[in-house]
């Protein structure tokens, strides 16, 4: 059980508080008392109004739900749908033409296209490394990937047959990207070249810089005719500190350790030792990198995503005893946090315009972003900063924001400078929105659909007609697939090429391997070709995956809920039994995918659907949640720590999971944290 104080009517956990108050508040002069005093008339101000927003929430569902369920099997008549919901305030009259008022970008946003990284907070390794990918060596990240065209590298130290032909894959890098490359090395002139030092050669194509390393005693460099020992590429320009779908943190102290690493990264002095190959190793976060007058930055500049408006957290109790909203208690602490960069309180910069960058995800809608703009307004003056000092990023992951994007955007228009599309939790709100109109698609089928299509396109097209280009980045969802880079080279210089300015990538390898694809494409050019193209209606975007019939065979359908279930129980025993958010999860056919909640969100629905509209029993799902819980402790059978499913359907991982699915229907639009947060908190109760 958690000890709490009392600070002006909240109960507080006492580690918390007394890390906001020595490590957060102390260094920048703000008086602990009237913090605390600020902080409870804030939640008196702002709980109330949460609490409605999720109310309107489960009206609107229970409205939906009605309306499906009275035209069963009949299909969709989307003139009269989209009455319906314009009646019921789902949808809104879209605001008139407009462009957003953000100040005070940084460059790496605004100006660059480039990688972005997600990394769970709580992992203070994988935060650094994250932070530290800025730059990546082009040599590695081919030499170790199948990302090179070439066979693997032979075991028993460095292979030259294989090191030949990642130098000829990056000369042909070099020779697209920045001509003349070699002509400067040899004294000769290049356009690309920005600055040269002992060693060294500066090149920057398409606003991206790359770093050419000489060096005729380097292993490689003595044997390469130019003596050339690496290639390194700007690669990781932003990285989003993630506090929500990639980390599981239940209590005070969860979040005290979140907000801890946070800190850290954001004051510069986090480091991390650790064991390798028998020495220990401490990993720090990278200095500038200096060319003469030149400096550049060494790191990737740092968002930190919040929580969204669901969830409630122990670490703080009202006055009546209820749980803290998470996300207004992430608002202030992570402001509060980023305060130190805006104050000068760091021995790193993070953003050089005073701005702190928050992603706000799983937003319902406009009036869900409005009640976040005065959040952040309150925020703000609670903690004595300039208005629109704490930007915005919206994530279009939920049907009502991606039918409503331009309103949404509209009411955090002076604040915003991100929206991105995430199919997977995008798809599990589309199955839990309509989950009463009838059985879905099969999940392998939902890219197919008409929805997506026009829910990608519709993104960039009101992005840019919102005046996003040059003041804000327009994101594109993860590449799932770590070990997959050779497949991620042929598929997401798609994402350029839709004229979107970012990306995210899984690791720091794929965000040096991803940057080659903005030398290959000049986003900024395609943005202003697609600027006032047309945007798909609303028609496209509102047609519902129903299945044309459910005529599948049992073996159709085994081989559906065994891939749910497998990637269902991958995820979840991880996050209940170890506290794991995010890691690399065999899937079925034992192809490592990086696995958070959104991936579980969709899964999780998929089944439940299924299982309403009788496309399956309860017996067919145990069966499959049964043969994939051996499947599931095989793949894990190397992790110590690991706590078998098979024989242990008591537990809280395999109970955890059953819920999920068997009270999918259920859930507040089709989230799976209420019920992880709930079994992994009877977990560590019991450890």
């Amino acid at each position: 059980m958690s000890a709490y104080v009392e600070k002006s009517g909240l109960q507080v956990d006492a580690a918390l508080a007394a890390f906001v108050e020595s490590d957060v508040l102390a260094p920048l002069g703000h008086d602990a008392g009237a913090f605390w005093s600020g902080f409870a008339a804030l939640l008196d101000r702002f709980v109330p109004e949460n609490r409605a927003l999720l109310a309107k929430r489960d009206e609107l569902q229970a409205r939906i739900d009605a309306w499906h369920q009275e035209r069963a099997g009949q299909p969709i008549d989307q003139e009269a749908y989209q009455a319906f919901l314009a009646e019921i305030g789902y949808l809104v009259r879209e605001p008139e033409p407009f462009q957003v008022g953000t100040q005070n970008v940084d460059p790496e946003i605004a100006g660059l296209a480039g990688p972005q990284l997600v990394v769970p907070v709580l992992n203070a390794r994988f935060l650094l490394n994250a932070a530290n990918a800025r730059w990546g060596s082009l040599y590695d990240a081919y030499y170790g990937t199948d990302a090179l065209d070439a066979p693997p590298a032979r075991p028993g130290g460095y292979d030259e047959e294989r090191g030949a032909a990642v130098i000829k894959a990056v000369r042909a890098f070099l020779h697209g990207a920045v001509p003349g490359w070699q002509s400067a090395l040899e004294g000769g002139d290049c356009e690309h070249l920005v600055a040269r030092k002992d060693g060294a050669y500066l090149f920057r194509n398409n606003g991206l810089h790359i770093e050419v390393v000489v060096d005729p005693e380097h292993p490689v460099g003595k044997t390469d005719p130019l003596h050339i020992a690496d290639v390194l590429l700007e690669a990781a320009l932003t990285t989003i500190c993630d506090m929500e779908d990639s980390v599981a943190a239940v209590d005070g102290q969860d979040k005290l350790a979140a907000y801890r690493n946070w800190l850290g990264v954001i004051r510069g002095d986090l480091s991390e030792s650790f064991d390798k190959g028998g020495r220990t190793m401490t990993r720090t976060l990278n200095p500038d990198r200096q060319w003469g007058d030149l400096i550049l930055p060494g790191r990737s500049l740092l968002f930190v995503r919040n929580v969204g408006h669901l969830m409630t957290n122990p670490a703080i109790l009202l006055t009546d005893g209820s749980e803290v909203p998470e996300g207004i208690m992430d608002a202030v602490v992570t402001s509060a946090i980023g305060a130190h960069d805006v104050r000068g309180k760091c021995r790193f910069g993070n953003s050089r315009r005073g701005s702190i960058y928050i992603v706000k995800p799983k937003q319902h809608g406009p009036e869900e972003c409005a009640f976040t703009d005065r959040l952040f307004d309150a925020v703000e003056d609670l903690l004595g900063l300039d208005r629109h000092t704490i930007k915005v990023g919206v994530m279009d992951e939920e049907r009502r924001t991606s039918a409503n994007l331009a309103a949404c955007i509209h009411a955090v228009k002076d604040r915003i400078v991100f929206i991105n599309t995430g199919f997977l939790d995008r798809t599990g709100d589309e199955i839990h929105t309509s989950m009463r109109a009838g059985p879905m698609i099969r999940k392998g089928d939902m890219k197919k659909s008409a929805w997506i299509q026009a829910y990608e396109t519709r993104n960039v097209q009101i992005g840019l007609a919102c005046g996003l280009s040059g003041k804000a980045q327009i994101g594109k969802g993860m590449w799932a697939a770590p070990d997959l880079m050779g497949e991620m080279m042929v598929q997401k210089i798609g994402h350029p090429r839709a004229g979107a300015n970012t990306a995210w990538v899984p690791s720091p390898t794929a965000a040096t391997l991803h940057a080659m694809h903005y030398h290959q494409v000049d986003v900024f050019a395609v943005q202003r070709e697609l600027a006032g193209q047309p945007c798909p209606g609303l028609e496209p975007l509102l047609s519902v995956p129903l299945a044309a019939g459910t005529n599948w065979s049992e073996d159709e359908i085994r081989e559906e809920l065994d891939n749910n279930a497998q990637g269902l129980l991958g995820y979840v025993v991880r996050w209940i039994d170890q506290g794991v958010g995010c890691s690399k999860v065999p899937d079925i056919n034992d192809i490592g995918l990086m696995e958070d909640r959104a991936t579980l969100r969709i899964s999780s629905q998929h089944m439940a659907n299924w299982l309403l509209h009788g496309v399956c029993t309860k017996d067919q799902v145990m069966d499959s949640l049964r043969r994939m819980a051996a499947k599931v402790d095989a793949q894990n059978a190397g992790d110590p720590a690991y706590e078998p499913l098979t024989g242990n359907e008591d537990a809280p991982a395999f109970r955890a999971a059953l819920d999920l699915v068997f009270k999918g229907v259920e859930q507040p639009s089709g989230y799976t944290e209420p019920l992880l947060h709930a079994w992994r908190r009877r977990k560590k109760a019991a450890s």
